[in-house]
């Protein structure tokens, strides 16, 4: 090229040009690519700031991939736990059907006394034996006068009674019953006047006068003011009953045991509401018949339980003394087992494999809870990872959902009777409690994996925003360039062909 010789204005406008060309090729790559910083040629600080937000940004967009299989996961196993709630209160249905329907028990166990004597519901102490009734105040063969007599005034306990003369003995009789004295019976045999006093008090007779006492025959030499007095017997102090002082224990299943001690003192039992009181809390009744035999069962809610008797009230080798009014042949025939049959037992046998199909369904559901090969109901643990050295995590725990409902198969025995259905339901609103818990505790996770999730993809925009803002071109004002550099081309050649006239010039002139 040194061999070529070019003026200045060509030199100029080749240099302008080659400029022009230059500018043009950047801002043809920044257009292609929308970046105004491709290498670290360009901008070494903005390049390689850009390079580590987008590498960042990268790195959070992997992980959100595992953040969502992680809100999926955890989400199945909610799904799992909604749909084992509802099997739960199935299962407590088929419970409360069992317990309305037909029962089961066709004879509950029951203990029947020998008859205590004179015992009723107010007094299951009865009379006892060696006592007896007070006997009446008796004067008999008084007045055995067949003609009239002279009158007076008769006292009886105090009592006046006017005796008219020429009366016989009808006359006194009629004027003694004139009189009204309580208690009091007079009896004309023969003209014989016998009195007879109920109550307890003595029976004393008084005449005013000689006359009428004799007529009476209430004094041998006569004589006015004379008494009679007949004094009544002491009735023999009755012996205490044989039931007083002694004990009977009763124990219904495996529940607590009520102690009796029968009598009329302090914390004793002597009436058959009493004794209902003392046995509620062991979940047996008791009732008395018109012959005073007592009978212990087991509560309607506790029909299927056995039946436990013990205490001094009770024999166990087969021949009762005195107070022991529950005889048994043996100590272990001191307990009594309900009967078991008829409908009540079949219909209650199919309810009971209803429950426990349920529960096997549970357990089949739970299985089924899991998602990407991990099951939050089944034991399985999950970590979601935040951030792309790991240091921001979440650890969800999974659980056996078997051992937090703490259900398992049941047997009749537990569908026997209402205390026992009674039971299997706590249970079972203890195991709705828990999935509750679980559930709880699920979605606060699952609250937070999603937290996160929204953050970390806020995140990326900011850095690739960030990025973007540091190598970013602006399409605008580079297309605005493009142009303006190609109008500038244009002119640039337009000036070389100007700045090359003269040797055109020459050129035509060789022509």
């Amino acid at each position: 090229m040194s061999d070529i010789t070019l003026n200045s204005a060509v030199r100029s406008n080749l240099r302008t040009l080659q400029s022009t060309t230059e500018l043009m090729g950047r801002t043809e790559e920044r257009l292609s690519t929308g970046k105004k910083v491709n290498s670290a040629l360009d901008n070494p600080s903005s390049f390689f700031t850009a390079q580590s937000l987008d590498r960042r940004a990268s790195d959070l967009s992997n992980l959100l991939d595992s953040v969502s299989n992680s809100v999926k996961t955890i989400e199945a196993a909610d799904n799992g736990i909604s749909a084992i709630s509802d099997l739960v209160t199935q299962m407590k249905s088929v419970a409360r059907s069992a317990q309305q329907s037909t029962s089961a028990v066709s004879e509950k166990a029951s203990f029947t006394s020998a008859a205590v004597t004179g015992a009723t519901a107010e007094n299951l102490l009865g009379t006892g034996a060696g006592g007896s009734a007070a006997t009446a105040t008796t004067l008999s063969g008084v007045g055995a006068v067949a003609a009239t007599y002279t009158g007076g005034t008769l006292s009886i306990n105090g009592t006046n009674v006017t005796i008219a003369d020429n009366s016989d003995a009808d006359a006194v009789k009629t004027a003694i019953d004139a009189a009204g004295i309580t208690g009091l019976t007079v009896t004309n045999t023969a003209g014989t006047l016998s009195f007879s006093l109920a109550s307890g008090d003595d029976l004393t007779l008084t005449s005013s006068t000689a006359a009428l006492a004799d007529n009476l025959g209430l004094s041998a030499a006569g004589g006015t003011d004379t008494a009679v007095t007949s004094t009544n017997g002491t009735p023999a102090t009755p012996a205490t009953n044989d039931l007083t002082g002694k004990t009977l224990t009763v124990t219904v299943g495996d529940g607590e045991t009520s102690t009796i001690t029968f009598g009329t003192g302090a914390g004793q039992i002597s009436t058959l509401a009493g004794l209902n009181d003392a046995l509620a809390g062991s979940n047996a009744k008791a009732s008395i018949s018109s012959d005073g035999k007592l009978t212990i069962e087991t509560t309607n809610e506790y029909g299927s339980a056995d039946l436990a008797i013990g205490g001094t009230a009770v024999s166990t080798d087969g021949t009762p003394a005195a107070g022991e009014i529950f005889g048994v042949a043996t100590p272990a025939a001191a307990t009594k087992t309900a009967v078991l049959e008829g409908d009540g037992k079949s219909r209650r046998t199919d309810y009971m494999n209803d429950y426990n199909d349920l529960r096997q369904q549970i357990a089949e559901l739970a299985k089924d809870a899991s998602y990407n090969g991990v099951n939050l109901l089944a034991g399985d643990d999950l970590s979601v990872v935040f951030n792309e050295d790991g240091s921001s995590k979440l650890d969800v725990s999974g659980v056996d959902v078997m051992d937090v409902l703490g259900l398992s198969d049941i047997s009749f025995e537990d569908f026997a009777d209402s205390s026992k259905i009674e039971d299997v339901v706590s249970k079972l609103n203890d195991a709705l409690g828990s999935l509750d818990s679980l559930s709880s505790r699920l979605g606060s996770q699952l609250s937070v994996v999603e937290t996160r999730q929204s953050f970390t993809k806020d995140m990326v925009g900011t850095l690739e925003d960030g990025s973007l803002a540091l190598t970013g071109a602006d399409t605008n004002e580079e297309a605005a360039n493009l142009a303006t550099l190609q109008t500038r081309q244009s002119l640039i050649v337009s000036s070389l062909s100007i700045s090359t006239s003269q040797e055109q010039n020459v050129l035509q002139l060789l022509r």
